[in-house]
Order: structure tokens, then C-alpha cells, then sequence
């Protein structure tokens, strides 16, 4: 009978050192050796590439040297003593700081041993050391992501509640308060409403970090850092205002010029009127995709001049004014025959012209929606 066929043992004689050696040496982790006095007498290549130290500026030296404190270096050697992080003369995935030749704090997770000669004393101690910032920030990201979406359903359903107030209170501004009155009163809800929405933003923008899976952070006081929650310019304003055709009338030369200037940065090809008259012929002679005008001028005002567009198409208008008082009628007509909207000039605001102007020919950011949806 033929005899079974032998299996390869699960267990090999005893590598020599130079196999650990060379194991040790190339780990991309960090792995320090020190002896019973706490001097660096093993440093490898992931420790120099890590901590930014060479050998020679570490070998010899005390491993204070790699720690923030003498007093954090003695906490990972007690906890190395103790029974509770691996067993006794051990540590496993003991999360302490090193600091690199750079003095920037790293986190890391230290798995290490105290050594013995035969007869039981302490030759000294070695840990490898894992970087695990990347494991921090993952794990920040998580609860954020968990933060994000609860204030979402928290803070979003209040603040549409408060749009919807605001939007009552215009209404019955615009129908029991004076001329004057309604100006003034419909600018502070307007402004009510801007800064409603830039909330909302905010709100939704943590969700959307947590999702992307990374965030910025900026500085707000001295060596503190605090998480940069504002989306990017160019991700606030959809499509953006480039390429858009704008018509800007307005009897003072300065108005249009600064605001043709203005617009032109954002790639808008804009055309500028001096007179209602010479904005009828500007439309005659070609298209354009929204009119901003002035509301009082010397031959058509405002109104006339939202007329006669609307009789020529479905071209938008933004009326704008440097009054916060309709001293001529003009706005309250325009919005009895349908204007959708008005900007204050004393001097414009730009951020809110262009929302405007999103607003009005459809570029506006889509509503992110309820982002548990």
C-alpha cells in the first residue's frame, strides 16, 4: 500500500534574522527600537519617511525626541507595563502622538513589546506605529455626515416655515402699508429671505461634504482651525451668468458703464441703453435673454419700458432704483402688470443683482430638495 502523500508543514525552522531585518526595514510604518534607557537604537526607513528625521539625527538620541512630551513617551511605556492594552510587556493599537521634524503633531496607533534577556531584564521596548490621520479624518467624516443630515431635517424645516411667513407678510405689506412704506418694508424681507436661503446653503452643504467624502478647513483664530462649510463661487450660481445676453438702461453713463463692467467679468455680453428710445431700438435690432433697467428717466420710465418689452416678447426685466420710495408709481404699476423683480441701487449690490439675474432667466441653483430623499 502505497504510503499518503506528505503535506508541506504549516510551521519552518527558524528564519534567520536577516529575514526580519529586511521585513522590518522596508515596513512603510514607523518602527523604533529603543534600549532600557529610552535611547533610539533601531529608527527604519518608514520612520525617516513619516517623521522627516534621518537616522542620524535620531539613533542615540532620547525617544523624547519623537513625542510632543517626556510625559506622553512615559505614558506609552507604562501602558506597554500594564495588563490592559495587550497583555503584559505589550501594546496593540495604542493611539498616541508623534511629533516629525516639521513639529506637526501626527496621530498614530502603536503595537509594541518590552524586551527581556534570558534571565528576565528589561533590554528595552519596540513599537511599529501606524499613521492613522487618514483613519481620523474618515472617521470625522462619518460623523458629520450624521450631524449633517440631522440638522438638515431639523433646521431646514423651521427656515421654510419662516420663507413662507415672509412671504405672507410681503403680500400684506404690499396690500395695507403706503408707497414709501412698502419699499422700505419689502427690502428688510427681502433681506429676511437672503439670509434665510444662505442658512439653508450652509445646511445642505454639510451634507454634501459628508458625501464627497473631504472638506476644507480655514483658520478663524490663531492656530485654530475651523471647517469650511461655504461652497466654492463657482458651484453657488449653477450655470452662471456666462454667455447670457443683458440689456442695461439707464440714463446715467456711470450706472451702465460700472455695471457693464460688472457683468461683462462674469461673461455676460451686455449692451447698454442711455434712454428707454435707444433700448427699443437695441431690441429691434437683435435679442437679448434679460433687460435691466433704471426706473425714472426722461422719456420712457420703468414702467413704459417693461410694457413695451412684454408687448415685444417674454424677455425678463429688473427694474432697479435708487429710491426707497416709489415716488412715480413706477414699481407698483410694473408689478400689478406682472414684474417679478426689483433691485435697490444705493450703490447696487452685485452678489444680489446677479441672483437676480439667475433668478430671472432660470439659471438660479436648483433646490437641493430634502437630502434624505
Amino acid at each position: 500500500m502505497a504510503s499518503a502523500k506528505a503535506r508541506p508543514s504549516k510551521t519552518l525552522d527558524k528564519l534567520p534574522p536577516t529575514y526580519f531585518e529586511h521585513l522590518v526595514e522596508s515596513s512603510p510604518d514607523i518602527v523604533v527600537a529603543v534600549d532600557r534607557k529610552g535611547a533610539v537604537i533601531y529608527y527604519n526607513d518608514g520612520a525617516e519617511k513619516n517623521l522627516g528625521y534621518s537616522a542620524a539625527e535620531v539613533l542615540g538620541k532620547h525617544v523624547e525626541l519623537l513625542y510632543p512630551s517626556i510625559e506622553e513617551a512615559r505614558r506609552v511605556m507604562e501602558a506597554m507595563r500594564s495588563d490592559d492594552f495587550g497583555g503584559p510587556g505589550k501594546v496593540k493599537n495604542f493611539e498616541t502622538t508623534f511629533v516629525n521634524r516639521l513639529k506637526e503633531e501626527i496621530p498614530v496607533a502603536i503595537s509594541g513589546s518590552i524586551l527581556h534577556d534570558e534571565s528576565g531584564l528589561d533590554l528595552g521596548s519596540i513599537g511599529f506605529a501606524k499613521d492613522i490621520r487618514d483613519i481620523k479624518q474618515k472617521d470625522r467624516l462619518a460623523t458629520l455626515g450624521e450631524v449633517a443630515v440631522a440638522l438638515c431635517h431639523e433646521i431646514n424645516s423651521p427656515l421654510e416655515v419662516i420663507l413662507n411667513e415672509v412671504e405672507l407678510l410681503q403680500s400684506f405689506v404690499r396690500k395695507h402699508a403706503s408707497e414709501s412704506e412698502a419699499v422700505v418694508e419689502e427690502e428688510r424681507l427681502d433681506a429676511v429671505r437672503r439670509e434665510v436661503l444662505i442658512i439653508q446653503g450652509i445646511v445642505n452643504r454639510l451634507v454634501v461634504m459628508s458625501q464627497e467624502g473631504s472638506y476644507g478647513t480655514r483658520e478663524y483664530l490663531k492656530g485654530q482651525q475651523m471647517t469650511d462649510v461655504h461652497r466654492a463661487p463657482e458651484a453657488t450660481v449653477g450655470e452662471g451668468l456666462r454667455g447670457l445676453r443683458v440689456l442695461v438702461v439707464d440714463d446715467d453713463l456711470g450706472v451702465c458703464r460700472s455695471l457693464r463692467d460688472l457683468l461683462v467679468e462674469e461673461g455676460c455680453e451686455v449692451q447698454v441703453a442711455t434712454d428707454g428710445l435707444r433700448a427699443l431700438e437695441i431690441l429691434d435690432h437683435g435679442a437679448v435673454d434679460i433687460v435691466v433697467s433704471d426706473v425714472v428717466m426722461p422719456d420712457l420710465d420703468g414702467y413704459e419700458l417693461f410694457m413695451e418689452v412684454r408687448r415685444r416678447g417674454s424677455v425678463p426685466v429688473i427694474l432697479m432704483t435708487g429710491y426707497y420710495y416709489d415716488r412715480d408709481h413706477v414699481i407698483k404699476r410694473s408689478r400689478l402688470e406682472g414684474l417679478e423683480s426689483v433691485v435697490f441701487k444705493k450703490p447696487i449690490d452685485p452678489a444680489r443683482l446677479k441672483a437676480k439675474i439667475l433668478e430671472q432667466s432660470g439659471r438660479a441653483v436648483p433646490d437641493q430638495g430634502d437630502p434624505e430623499s
